[in-house]
């Protein structure tokens, strides 16, 4: 199941309300479990963030090298 922000951010809300209700929460409700689970979603779109600038740097310099390539094979 995929969750969209508006979505998430509902979840992330209601659990907070939960959290704040202390031993008056609703017995059973796995607040601690979902509040670890944002935070892995949040974790996991921060390394997602950091991948895609790794792959577009990667991208940009294959660009160049290639560039540099066909330059020494044209002077040849």
């Amino acid at each position: 199941m995929i969750l969209s922000s508006s979505q998430l951010r509902a979840l992330r809300q209601r659990n907070d309300e939960e959290l704040r209700k202390g031993n008056f929460a609703k017995y059973g409700y796995p607040a601690n479990t979902i509040q670890d689970l944002l935070q892995t979603i949040e974790a996991l779109k921060s390394e997602k963030k950091k991948w895609k600038k790794v792959a577009q740097e990667r991208g940009e310099l294959l660009g160049r090298l290639t560039g540099m390539l066909e330059e020494y094979n044209k002077q040849k």
